[in-house]
């Protein structure tokens, strides 16, 4: 089977299976004594101990055929690989418009936007959780949707007063965390994921109490510490289902061998909100089309709660002036999908350029800072996100010596606290040790999980928020200022007007890097400030996106948009770079149980791919496909070498250990880690399996 034909998902896991089968065979010893691994102790901990965080089964960890031949599309036409990607979206606009149809499904949504409004009128709470994407899933509800919903209206005076009558503090009642809290949405910290303790105990470090409404929300439907908040949740509302949610990406029958899964599917006091899509584009990469399906879900149910909770407050004129639409109900938004994924795939030949533009900024050795204030949120989550996805450097810290990040994200405020401020829109919350140091030495068995939690804990602290500057600001243009060829983008959301960062945008171009606009929003941008912009700055590109809502008032729409387009625009950059195989992300950094799991799975299976090929058979005849305890010795022992040497440092284990198994075998004689790294610096994955298509 060619790596990049289309196949079933059914039968592309038959080729990857058949290796399990061989386990006991003669085989098992032959390659690993060709290539002079013992397994190691965690390798074999992990194989036979560590089942259930081996997730190669999941709906979310399948190939989409749409997407199967990305990284060479991609390469040769922007636009065309780009729309490989939007095509992949029709999956949720298919999923919004099940639920609207499902009277069943429908009601559960309904059910969850009357908790919300339950909770919130009588002086209680919503908490949303999640872990990695699901946890800035979160904080977006909170701090990019709520919190400047409420500013926006705050401006009101006459407005505010009647509202802070009818609801006091109303503001500061909904809740967004993340896995490891606010230092996790810059880089994820190893070893949280895989814990339930961690989701109670910031569960209760939040405050969160009876009567308080959490939504707990994995892509996968496995997060261990997102199922522990919900098993927690309902603890504390004494198993009441109205009170806790689960919320998930794949289908019931998919999880149910999973025990931590099957315990909150099966539990009576917790509400199950399954909202599968099927495949990502990228595979595994629950960032696209899992978190943008639950986004958009409890976007238009949190919309709808406020509109329900408004409705007695303020007049129709009001609300009107605020952008809500009097006949919208749940469905009618879940619908919009639909029109929502039609509007950005249209945008693939204007988001082409941008994307090359980019991606040639990196090509070239230079670097690409954005601005945004009104789109910080979605724009820091992107950037975030690329770093784990695509293996960069996540940002670098305001005192770093040596820039290693590619990118850099800065907004219009004087210091690293009010950029803070300007992103989170209230405190920066970090894990108190007070309060987790003692659970963690005492609650955690596994001994792996013990010691990467406890260097964790030593990191997830208040102090980090001034670790990070997101300023613009005297210090960082000092620090981290643009060189010539470098890339700057300013991203815009709504109404706001581009003169926001002229100053930014005159201090890019004047140091020779090339400025963008980009902008999302339900009307273009006023044609006199763009006539004032390009009087100062002919050489700019403005690329602007109309969404056609124009009832939006929580931004939900736009905001999805913007997500939309950045997930494809990030996305299609690291395909054109190398960082993505096929449709399969080989650049992965294992970091936790479920990423050794994906990157044990992407090695079998791309080498299996190639074993079972034609031209493998008719050079070198039948091989028995690869096992997954072959594939997990070598990844661990891929970790091992990679770590400390230089010569390994810029190639990936995954890439690393199916250079090397492949090689290996050709040749019948094991090469060397060193010579697979220099193989993949002088071809690239891509280029090198291609050698191996039917």
């Amino acid at each position: 089977m060619s790596r990049h034909r289309k196949p079933a998902v059914a039968t592309f896991l038959l080729v990857c299976a058949a290796g399990l089968a061989h386990g006991k065979t003669a085989v098992k010893e032959d390659i690993l004594r060709l290539l002079g691994i013992e397994p190691s102790e965690q390798s074999r901990d992990y194989v036979q101990n560590k089942q259930q965080f081996q997730l190669h089964t999941l709906l979310t960890e399948q190939r989409h055929p749409q997407t199967m031949d990305l990284s060479r599309s991609i390469a040769g036409d922007t636009t065309a690989g780009l729309q490989e990607l939007f095509a992949v979206d029709r999956d949720v606009a298919a999923t919004m418009n099940a639920v609207a149809d499902d009277p069943a499904r429908l009601a559960k949504l309904q059910d969850a936007s009357q908790a919300m409004q339950d909770a919130l009128k009588n002086g209680h709470r919503v908490y949303f959780y999640g872990t990695g994407s699901t946890g800035r899933l979160a904080e977006t509800l909170e701090s990019g949707l709520w919190r400047p919903f409420w500013a926006r209206l705050a401006r009101d005076g006459k407005i505010w007063r009647k509202v802070q009558k009818a609801y006091p503090g109303i503001q500061d009642r909904v809740r967004g965390e993340i896995t490891g809290g606010d230092r996790a949405l810059v880089s994820s910290l190893e070893g949280f994921e895989d814990l339930q303790l961690i989701g109670k105990l910031q569960l209760h470090d939040n405050g969160i109490g009876k009567d308080d409404v959490v939504f707990a929300v994995t892509e996968g439907g496995e997060t261990s510490a997102v199922i522990g908040t919900a098993k927690e949740g309902a603890v504390v509302n004494g198993n009441d289902p109205d009170k806790t949610w689960f919320v998930y990406n794949n289908p019931d029958e998919v999880l149910l061998p999973f025990v931590r899964s099957r315990e909150v599917i099966e539990h009576p006091g917790i509400t199950k909100l399954m909202l599968a899509t099927g495949p990502q584009s990228i595979t595994g990469s629950t960032r696209m089309q899992a978190t943008t399906t639950s986004l958009y879900a409890l976007g238009v149910t949190m919309e709808d709660a406020i509109h329900a909770l408004l409705k007695p407050v303020l007049s129709k004129r009001e609300l009107a002036a605020l952008g809500f639409d009097g006949n919208a109900t749940i469905a009618s938004r879940l619908h919009d999908f639909a029109t929502l994924q039609q509007t950005i795939a249209a945008t693939a030949p204007r988001l082409a350029a941008w994307t090359d533009r980019e991606s040639s900024t990196y090509a070239a050795g230079h670097r690409t800072t954005y601005l945004a204030q009104r789109a910080l949120m979605a724009v820091f989550v992107d950037v975030t996100e690329r770093s784990p996805t695509f293996r960069l450097a996540p940002l670098d810290r305001a005192n770093a010596t040596e820039r290693k990040s590619w990118i850099q994200v800065w907004t219009p405020a004087a210091d690293a606290g009010a950029a803070w401020d300007a992103l989170l829109h209230r405190p920066f919350h970090g894990l108190d040790p007070a309060l987790y140091a003692k659970p963690f030495d005492t609650q955690i068995e596994d001994p792996w999980l013990h010691a990467a939690a406890q260097r964790s804990l030593a990191n997830a602290g208040a102090e980090q928020q001034w670790l990070y500057d997101l300023s613009f600001s005297a210090d960082n243009l000092r620090r981290s200022g643009p060189g010539e060829g470098d890339h700057g983008a300013m991203i815009l959301l709504g109404n706001e007007s581009p003169r926001i960062g002229e100053q930014w945008l005159r201090t890019f171009a004047e140091q020779g890097a090339v400025p963008v606009v980009v902008h999302v929003g339900n009307a273009p941008l006023s044609a006199d400030a763009l006539d004032a912009l390009h009087r100062q700055l002919p050489q700019l590109a403005v690329f602007d996106f109309t969404m056609p809502f124009a009832h939006d008032p929580l931004q939900v729409s736009q905001t999805l948009g913007l997500k939309m387009l950045l997930n494809a625009h990030s996305t299609g950059i690291m395909a054109k770079l190398g960082r993505v195989v096929g449709n399969t992300m080989t650049a992965v950094q294992p970091s936790n149980l479920k990423l050794y799991g994906r990157a044990t799975f992407l090695i079998q299976s791309h080498v299996n791919a190639v074993l079972s090929s034609a031209k493998w058979k008719q050079a070198h005849g039948e091989t028995p496909p690869l096992t997954y305890a072959q594939a997990n010795a070598v990844l661990f022992d891929a970790i091992g070498k990679r770590s400390g040497n230089p010569a390994l440092t810029g190639s990936p284990e995954v890439e690393l250990a199916i250079v090397r198994i492949l090689e290996s075998l050709r040749l019948q004689r094991a090469i060397s880690w060193d010579a697979a790294a220099a193989l993949l610096r002088e071809r690239k994955l891509d280029p090198y399996l291609a050698g191996y298509d039917d």
